[in-house]
C-alpha cells in the first residue's frame, strides 16, 4: 500500500499543474494575453483548478470546472468558478451543460486572447455535447454498448468524436485566440488527441473509422439509428470531418503533456527502493482483455526474474479492458487482480500483488482495485465462498473481493493516468 500511494501522490493533478506553470513558455504565453479563460474538465478538474488559481498569477476572466460531483468535503473551489458536476462513465445533463458552456467561453474569445485547458482522464464523458441530430441517451447508449463489447479507449474515442460538437479538436477550432492545453494522461502512449478525445488538438480519425469499430464492436444493429445515420453520412462525406492535421483552425493551438503514467511509476519505483527492495520496472505496457493479460503478465514475471535478488518489487502499468458477459459488479483492475490469483503460486509462496486505477475508481465501484496472494482462494473458502470461478465468469469480482476483505479503497484521488500493478517478492 505504500507503494501504491507514492504511486497515485506523485501524479496529483496540483503538483503537476503547479510544475507546468514554471516553465517560461507557459508564463510567457499568459503575459501576452489580453485576457484568460480558465476550462478544466475531467476527473482531476477540481485539483487542477484549484492549483492553477493558487500558482498563476495571472488575472482570468471566466474560470469553468467540469468534473465528478463535488461534496461538501471537497477544498473550495475559487471565487467566481462556475462549476458543473458531471456523470462518468457515461455523460449526463451536467456533462452537456458544461460542454455547452465551453463551448461558447471559446466562441466569444477574441484574437489576442488565450483560453487554457486543463484536461483530464474522464472528460470524454464528463464533458459531452451531441452532435446536430444525436440525443444524450444516443451517445449513453453507445458508449455503454462499446464499454461492454471491450473496446479500447483508442476505439471508443474514435467514436466519441464522431459523435460530438466539442471533441476532436473542434472546442479549440472555436477559440478566436490562443488554445493552451495542460494535459494529465490516461492513456498508453500519451496521445493527446485520445485523452479525453482531444477536444483542442487535431484528429486524425474519420468517420469511417468510427464506422468500422462500431461493425466490430457488436454490429450496427445493437447502436442506435441515430449514431449509425451519422457515422454512415460521414463516411460518405455528408458531414464535415473533424479538424484534423493541418488545418488551419488549429494553427494557435498548442497542447503538452503535463502527467503521465511514468510519473506514477517513478514514484512507485521510489518507494519501494527506500523500503529495501530492488525494484524492476516493466518497459512493456499492461493491455489487452484483462483476466488474460493478468495471467501472461505472472508467467512473464516469473521467467524474467527467477534468478534476481529478493527482496523485489515489480512495477508495470497500462490500462486493460474487460468484454462483459455477465452482469456482476466490478472494474478491469479487479478483474485482472484476480486473475493473478490464479496464477500466483509462480512467484513463490511469499508473494503479494495489486492492481488499482490511479484515479481511485474501478469501473462502477469504490474500489481502486484489489490486493491478492496465494492465500487469496483458501481465505475467499474460509469465508463461505466455494467456488470462487464464478465471480471472474460473471464480471462479479467487487463482492468476491469485498467479502474476502481485499478491496482497495483510496477514494477518489484529483489524479488519474491509468492503472498501475505491483508484485512483492519477498
Amino acid at each position: 500500500m505504500a507503494v501504491l500511494r507514492a504511486a497515485i501522490d506523485a501524479v496529483h493533478a496540483g503538483r503537476l499543474v503547479r510544475a507546468a506553470l514554471d516553465d517560461p513558455t507557459v508564463t510567457d504565453a499568459t503575459r501576452r494575453a489580453s485576457a484568460i479563460d480558465v476550462i478544466a474538465a475531467g476527473k482531476a478538474a477540481s485539483a487542477m483548478t484549484i492549483a492553477f488559481a493558487d500558482a498563476a498569477d495571472v488575472a482570468v476572466r471566466t474560470r469553468l470546472g467540469i468534473g465528478p460531483r463535488r461534496s461538501m468535503n471537497d477544498p473550495p473551489l475559487p471565487p467566481h468558478t462556475i462549476w458543473f458536476d458531471a456523470g462518468h462513465p457515461f455523460p449526463d445533463e451536467g456533462s452537456v451543460a458544461g460542454a455547452g458552456r465551453a463551448l461558447e467561453i471559446a466562441a466569444t474569445s477574441r484574437h489576442d486572447d488565450l483560453l487554457i485547458v486543463l484536461l483530464s482522464g474522464g472528460g470524454s464523458a464528463l464533458m459531452a455535447l451531441p452532435a446536430k441530430g444525436l440525443t444524450l441517451q444516443d451517445k449513453q447508449s453507445t458508449a455503454r454498448t462499446l464499454m461492454e463489447a471491450g473496446a479500447d479507449i483508442n476505439e471508443l474515442n474514435t467514436v466519441r468524436k464522431h459523435l460530438s460538437s466539442i471533441k476532436g479538436g473542434q472546442l479549440a477550432a472555436s477559440a478566436h485566440g490562443s488554445v493552451l492545453t495542460l494535459a494529465i494522461s490516461d492513456v498508453v502512449g500519451d496521445d493527446l488527441s485520445v485523452i479525453a478525445s482531444g477536444p483542442t488538438v487535431p484528429d486524425d480519425s474519420t468517420f469511417a473509422d468510427a464506422l468500422a469499430i462500431v461493425d466490430r464492436r457488436g454490429g450496427r444493429d445493437r447502436y442506435p439509428d441515430a449514431v449509425v445515420r451519422r457515422l454512415g453520412d460521414g463516411a460518405s462525406g455528408l458531414v464535415a470531418e473533424t479538424p484534423a492535421s493541418g488545418d488551419s483552425r488549429l494553427s494557435r493551438a498548442t497542447a503538452r503533456v503535463i502527467g503521465a503514467q511514468r510519473g506514477a511509476v517513478d514514484g512507485a519505483r521510489q518507494a519501494a527502493a527506500s523500503l529495501g527492495y530492488h525494484v524492476i520496472v516493466v518497459a512493456e505496457p499492461v493491455t489487452g482483455e484483462a483476466r488474460v493479460a493478468a495471467k501472461e503478465h505472472v508467467d512473464r514475471i516469473a521467467r524474467a526474474v527467477a534468478s534476481q535478488p529478493r527482496p523485489l518489487c515489480v512495477i508495470s502499468s497500462g490500462e486493460t479492458t474487460v468484454t462483459v458477459a455477465g452482469s456482476g459488479k466490478g472494474g478491469r483492475n479487479q478483474e485482472f487482480a484476480f486473475a493473478m490469483a490464479q496464477a500466483i503460486d509462480s512467484l513463490g509462496p511469499d508473494v503479494a500483488a495489486a492492481s488499482v486505477g490511479t484515479d481511485g475508481i474501478d469501473g462502477p465501484t469504490d474500489a481502486a482495485g484489489a490486493l491478492v496472494d496465494p492465500t487469496t482462494f483458501a481465505r475467499a473458502r474460509a469465508a463461505g465462498i466455494a467456488d470462487p470461478e464464478p465471480y471472474l465468469l460473471h464480471n462479479n469480482t467487487y463482492p468476491f473481493f469485498d467479502r474476502v476483505g481485499d478491496l482497495i479503497r483510496t477514494g477518489p484521488t484529483n489524479t488519474n493516468v491509468g492503472d498501475v500493478q505491483v508484485i512483492l517478492i519477498a
